[in-house]
């Protein structure tokens, strides 16, 4: 009934490993000026024709809405399959489900998360309503980029999972990342699209065209991708950090003895110690990170309390240490049951003066949504905790440095991260397990979203990981140091305070917006009825 054409499936299929090879592992990111290419040409030349159409010269017809949702729509499944195959790692390894279940969940989850590539498709059908006629698709083609931010913006707001949006492909492209500073990650992503929108309109216009298409489409991705061969001069760095790579295994809970956590939290201590001791240029460390981690360090703990104000103390130093949080004694019994993904400040004295509880929780990993239908998931947050949702990003003080502190997950919301910096954080601190993924491409993904929020808020980033990568980010979101992954080590990570803001910092998605209003506006227009000229 579909009478799909069998070319367009072999172009989703182009475009879904194309998508895939963008992102890290694979890391093929000039690869991104033509990876939705193949997509478009599938939803534009779909049909085959009836025999009538084809002795008047009509090759493929555009998509019908429902073939152009169905097409986009498996190239987004195949793109989440081979992008966050680590989601089955995790939910087997750590969640306690089997194997069959583990691949149904990441099943489910790519079925899930593909409706908005297939809306995607759909939209571009319905902008190309009345080209059955072998027209050449003007306006599906030219507000392709104004659709695809719209459906990435849609997949941040929504359903919250916004991860690899299309832009961060470009984030070691310097002069190109710096459009974030202006409109976001989302200003990349749209102008990819526009090369990749150049490029499918040089294949569907006539032969004899094709040519000058070609050399203005491959002009503009070199020009574009050029960028990052410009040397930018490095950027002064004053300050000093002790990132603590505590590289703590993921244990069960029964794991955890007494001697175990002792031994743990006074190495961690130590290293700690010898590191802040050091002569570090430019000055002495100003700050003493603690990653977030699987141990089961408590802030109500004596124990653990005492530790963290003795190393702030022994140092001179300020501290900042991941932990579980809960709520403070003077609050009611039910309240006091609480807990949170935190990280908290204790002054040089050893002082606990502060502490940032995680906002935005990881679904099945912090918290189990509509837990009496998902139940099966629990067994990932008996590991890391059935957390409640913070409810500031008001950045930390130490000693008249503003600290804008997230967790983990938090990295890849753009609008999130930059309300920190609107705040008054004069730098950006992210602490992260990163240990649940393993060695699959997760890790090295987060690494590049998180970049892209020090580039979209011209801020610094430090990155303190229990696993890696532990690394400090300039504003450039190039990665000025890091050490190696999966060992316990210290990084003295140079940086610099920041107060300038920029226009994305105090204006947030506006870019983004104004692509979903253009989408609106153009969709609206074109489901009216069209009158007689």
């Amino acid at each position: 009934m579909l009478r799909i054409h069998r070319s367009a499936w072999l172009l989703v299929l182009l475009s879904a490993v194309l998508q895939i090879l963008i992102f890290p592992l694979p890391d093929f990111y000039l690869l991104s000026w033509i990876a939705i290419t193949p997509l478009l040409l599938a939803l534009l030349r779909t049909r085959q024709p009836d025999t009538l159409q084809i002795r008047a010269g009509i090759k493929l017809l555009p998509a019908t809405p429902l073939q152009a949702f169905l097409l986009a729509y498996v190239c987004g499944i195949l793109w989440y399959a081979g992008t966050c195959y680590w989601i089955y790692d995790v939910m087997h390894q750590y969640g306690g489900v089997n194997t069959p279940a583990g691949i149904g969940i990441l099943f489910l989850f790519c079925l899930y998360l593909a409706i908005y590539h297939g809306i995607f498709g759909l939209l571009i059908s319905l902008l190309n309503r009345g080209g059955s006629k072998n027209s050449f698709p003007r306006l599906a083609l030219l507000l392709s980029p104004a659709l695809w931010v719209a459906v990435e913006l849609a997949r941040t707001r929504i359903t919250g999972f916004p991860w690899d949006l299309l832009g961060i492909s470009q984030v070691d492209n310097i002069p190109l990342a710096r459009v974030a500073t202006v409109t976001g990650v989302y200003g990349i992503s749209f102008e990819i699209m526009i090369v990749n929108a150049a490029w499918a309109a040089a294949f569907l216009v006539p032969r004899e065209k094709r040519k000058p298409l070609l050399i203005a489409a491959l002009g503009a991705a070199l020009v574009l991708q050029a960028g990052s061969l410009i040397p930018v001069p490095a950027i002064l760095a004053d300050h000093s950090a002790v990132l603590v790579q505590a590289n703590v295994p993921i244990l069960q809970g029964a794991d955890w003895t007494r001697d175990y956590f002792a031994g743990t939290l006074l190495d961690l201590s130590r290293t700690s110690l010898v590191a802040a001791a050091s002569e570090i240029p430019p000055s002495h460390a100003s700050l003493i990170v603690w990653p977030e981690s699987p141990s089961p360090f408590y802030s109500s703990d004596p124990f653990f309390r005492d530790a963290v104000s003795n190393l702030a103390r022994q140092s001179n130093t300020w501290v900042l240490a991941g932990n579980i949080g809960n709520r403070n004694a003077s609050q009611t019994p039910d309240e006091a049951t609480q807990i949170y993904n935190s990280a908290s400040l204790v002054s040089p004295g050893g002082e606990w003066v502060a502490r940032y509880d995680k906002m935005h929780l990881v679904p099945f990993g912090e918290y189990v949504p509509f837990r009496r239908v998902f139940a099966f998931a629990g067994g990932l947050t008996k590991e890391v905790g059935d957390f409640s949702k913070g409810t500031s990003r008001v950045p930390l003080d130490a000693g008249g440095s503003k600290l804008g502190v997230f967790i983990c997950y938090e990295s890849i919301f753009p609008d999130e991260v930059r309300q920190f910096a609107a705040e008054g954080a004069q730098v950006f601190v992210n602490i992260s397990n990163d240990g649940w993924y393993g060695d699959s491409g997760a890790y090295a993904q987060h690494l590049k979203q998180s970049r892209m929020r020090a580039v979209e808020n011209a801020r610094w980033l430090l990155l303190d990981t229990n696993t890696g990568v532990t690394a400090s980010v300039d504003p450039y979101g190039r990665i000025v140091s890091s050490v190696p992954r999966k060992a316990r080590t210290v990084l003295t990570a140079s940086y610099a305070l920041s107060s300038v803001t920029t226009f994305y910092t105090r204006h947030g998605d506006w870019f983004a917006w104004l692509c979903a209003i253009i989408s609106g506006a153009a969709f609206a227009a074109r489901l009216l009825p069209r009158r007689n000229t």
